[in-house]
């Protein structure tokens, strides 16, 4: 027994936290702290170990350093380091000796350990999502943080599909559901509900969580919903959940446990700080952005210069263009020689419909008597849900404004770029024509969220945060990579170093080189044209701007209104398509009140399986706007009847019609057959084959959501395709249903569709799968099912007749009676594809 004196000190630097805790000799917790470092991971160290040395002034201790950002410090420190999950196991094996599973989510850090039969160790790889650091960006969303965002999905009634693997897929799903006015409560809770999702399908690799789940971490810790999710999740796992006290600073305490080596004074870590220095540098620098102040004056300068025209509101008509973007709402008043007669730039704060309403209200109170509004063209990702609340006369796609806008500065304009809050747009024009369009897909680290999300980080305003760019001496080179992946390198950075105008500068780099080198994909500055426009409020950024001159080699043009481009465009097509006399149709001043939606509901669309979580609005006057569809169906639009619909058609036939054999009427019992990959095209094959044998074939039921999240728990793999993944669920709703039997083949050949074909090799997911469900679902043991995945080329009916013989020996099926019903099914598939191309060329 150690003595009581025998103190240890554990200090746990996480990707955004900073945790310690002191122990006496018997393992009680004297001491500790939790505290976010914002980047500043240095300075907030300072501060602790100065706090320190004030609370503990006579305290001397054994030191260990763990965590993802505690390596560099304690060598500078000259203090022992240990592996962050060798900490956390061995705090559970103290203090919670019976867990099974550890489920522990840091900032930026997601991890499972299974305890037991022997410690196996999960963890999330480059990606950040499902972790705090996931949990804050979306807050910021919802305006809120993270104990806001918990408040709110206490509330919830219904959840959406969110993306979790990377903060910027999630964004993307997030959006458009808050600009269509989905409830704050459902999309709180939808996010706590992807985190769990992410943990369990992404990091559990297919291995079980069951038994006592200890949860650690902060995010744990603090939000009650997001354990909830997990203990919603993971209902029918039969988990004991248990949150440790202290289980925010659980590594740290882990720390101290593992702390050896000499004693020394608590106070001396705020000394060895001063001396440390800094760190030897390791990311490579950039060139500043500019030599001289005087070179900085010319630029600021030469892009002043690039002014839209302005006046009084006339007499007669205006013409109001609206832009509802990703983070932000626009609106341009305009006369009709396109003089601006009015602007309001607003982030839209997750709620569109006020913000245009107050820039209406603004209207209404500057127009003269005898001015009006003449037309209304709205634009952007809230089109829809402005058109309709406003009573807008047009809507218009971005590209069309944006160019529109673009041709009204620079007539002969060759490219333009569009840089705004998530999405990105490369525009070529020839011969005055829109020719191309280039746009970001899955990621916005070329995009001005990119940047606000550091700057906010930082506690600075992105204003500030540019400012402090075109000063930087030494800007580090930050790669082209995603916002969440590119935290750890900025915090590198940080530990190296570097200020904040030499971050903020490498960042700007980082969005120009995204922009041109992943999305545009530029060989060469002659690619782009001679006359350059760009234009997005991410342009406002001088840092960027100046970047992107200094990367692609050549000066562009930017508009002094870059962020309200889209909404100029809007108005410059209204005032174009106006009908002298005419007036719009918008919202008059006194029911602006009004545009809010009486009722917003969410239903799922039932037209078919993919049962679209739909968003209805209903505005006074009985006005619908229906939104989260993918389809005219879900939109509630009549389809032409005249066309056939060939999906469906296909789905009957595969399906539809083929009744399996009562049960007490088949001699052999029940197959089960997965309803997934190559198992759906081939239904008719197997389902004739078996019938035919005497069995009664028992089919999983369609594909959705809920059957994916019933098998994730066995996905042994983050990366295998989506379809491959639905299997697990498949194979689970067989067995649920009580099949004794599931036949899931191993198909290295299909039949060559023609003598012309040169090629008929399966993929390899396909071929090898009923190998994954095999090593990966124990509940094919736990239920005692026959699991029959023989290896099959259906190119070769002789040896396949050969190998099912031997494969349903236990049926004691003779190979006369295989090979017929082997070629009954070949039949039935033969009959299936015939039909199919004959209702191909009827259509």
């Amino acid at each position: 027994m150690n003595n009581k004196k025998d103190y240890r000190l554990g200090i746990d630097i996480g990707s955004t936290t900073i945790k310690a805790v002191l122990l006496d000799g018997e393992d009680a917790i004297l001491y500790s702290r939790y505290r976010r470092h914002r980047s500043d991971i240095l300075g907030e160290m300072a501060l602790l170990f100065e706090e320190m040395a004030e609370d503990l002034p006579e305290t001397n201790a054994r030191i260990a350093m763990t965590g993802s950002a505690g390596l560099g410090a304690a060598t500078a420190l000259k203090l022992p380091f240990t592996q962050e999950v060798v900490a956390g196991t061995r705090a559970v094996r103290r203090f919670v000796p019976d867990a099974d599973v550890v489920i522990e989510l840091g900032g930026e850090d997601a991890k499972i350990t299974f305890m037991k039969p022997v410690v196996s160790q999960r963890m999330n790889g480059t990606c950040a999502g499902g972790t705090g650091a996931f949990i804050d960006q979306m807050a910021a969303l919802l305006r809120t943080d993270a104990s806001g965002l918990n408040e709110l999905a206490k509330g919830y009634t219904s959840l959406y599909s969110i993306a979790s693997r990377c903060g910027v897929f999630a964004k993307t799903d997030m959006q458009p559901l808050l600009n269509e006015g989905a409830g704050h409560a459902d999309l709180a809770a939808s996010v706590l509900q992807a985190v769990v999702n992410q943990t369990i399908a992404g990091l559990a690799c297919g291995q079980p969580v069951t038994g006592k789940v200890v949860f650690l971490g902060g995010p744990l810790t603090y939000m009650s919903e997001l354990r909830a999710a997990f203990e919603r999740t993971l209902k029918d796992a039969g988990c004991d959940f248990v949150t440790p006290q202290h289980a925010e600073v659980f590594v740290a305490l882990g720390a101290a446990l593992e702390a050896s080596g000499d004693v020394m004074p608590v106070g001396e870590l705020r000394e060895r700080l001063r001396d440390a220095g800094a760190i030897d540098a390791d990311i490579p620098r950039m060139e500043p952005l500019f030599g001289s102040e005087d070179e900085l004056k010319a630029f600021r300068e030469r892009h002043a210069r690039v002014k839209a025209l302005r006046g009084e509101i006339p007499s007669g008509p205006c013409f109001l263009g609206v832009d509802a973007g990703s983070t932000t709402i626009k609106a341009v008043l305009t006369g009709r020689d396109g003089q601006i007669l009015y602007t309001y730039y607003s982030k839209n704060e997750g709620a569109p419909l006020p913000r245009a309403a107050d820039a209406l209200r603004e209207i209404y109170a500057l127009l003269p008597e005898n001015s009006y509004i003449g037309g209304v063209t709205v634009t952007g990702y809230g089109e829809q849900l402005l058109k309709t609340a406003l009573r807008a006369d047009r809507g218009e796609i971005e590209t069309v404004c944006h160019t529109r806008a673009a041709q009204a500065f620079a007539p002969d304009v060759d490219f333009i770029l569009d840089i705004g809050g998530q999405d990105m747009k490369c525009l070529r024009i020839k011969e005055g024509m829109l020719d191309s369009v280039l746009l970001n897909e899955a990621c916005s680290s070329g995009c001005g969220s990119f940047i606000q999300t550091f700057a906010e980080a930082l506690g600075l305003t992105v204003q500030e945060f540019a400012e402090r760019a075109l000063s930087a001496k030494n800007p580090v080179d930050l790669g082209t990579r995603c916002t969440v992946f590119m935290n750890s390198r900025v915090k590198q950075a940080q530990k190296e170093g570097a200020t904040v105008g030499d971050i903020s500068c490498g960042l700007s780099y980082s969005v120009v080189r995204n922009a041109l080198f992943k999305v545009i994909k530029l060989q060469s500055p002659e690619q782009m044209g001679k006359v350059i426009l760009v234009q997005g409020g991410t342009f406002h950024n001088d840092a960027i701007l100046r970047c992107f001159e200094k990367v692609a080699g050549c000066d562009v043009l930017r508009p002094d209104i870059a962020g309200l481009m889209g909404a100029y465009g809007a108005a410059l097509i209204a005032s174009d398509g106006y009908a002298a006399g005419a007036r719009s149709g918008v919202v008059t001043a006194d029911r602006l009140s009004e545009i809010q939606p009486e009722t917003v509901t969410q239903q799922a669309c039932g037209g078919c399986t993919n049962a679209c979580k739909l968003t209805v609005s209903v505005f006074s006057g009985g006005r619908r706007l229906v939104s989260g569809f993918r389809c005219e169906k879900g939109e509630g639009r009549e389809t032409d009847s005249a066309l056939p619909n060939l999906m469906e058609e296909k789905y009957t036939l595969l399906f539809g019609g083929r009744s399996p054999t009562p049960p007490d009427q088949a001699p052999n019992g029940v197959i089960g057959i997965p309803r997934a990959l190559n198992m759906y095209e081939n239904y008719p094959l197997w389902h004739t084959f078996f019938t035919e044998l005497g069995f009664s074939v028992m089919l999983s039921r369609g594909s959705d959501h809920t059957l994916f999240e019933e098998g994730m728990s066995t996905i042994p793999s983050e990366s295998v395709c989506y379809p491959a993944k639905l299997v697990h669920g498949h194979i689970r709703d067989l067995l649920n249903r009580g099949a004794k039997a599931v036949f899931y083949p191993c198909v290295t050949y299909e039949r060559k569709e023609n003598e012309a074909a040169n090629n008929h090799f399966n993929c390899p997911i396909v071929q090898s799968y009923p190998e994954v469900i095999d090593a990966n679902m124990d509940i094919l043991k736990k239920t005692g099912a026959v699991f029959l995945k023989p290896f099959l080329s259906l190119a070769h009916r002789d040896k396949m007749a050969k190998t099912l013989t031997k494969t349903l020996a236990a049926w004691n099926l003779p190979l006369g009676k295989v090979r017929r019903a082997l070629d009954a099914g070949f039949a039935e598939m033969d009959s299936f594809r015939a039909s199919m191309a004959r209702r191909g060329e009827e259509t």
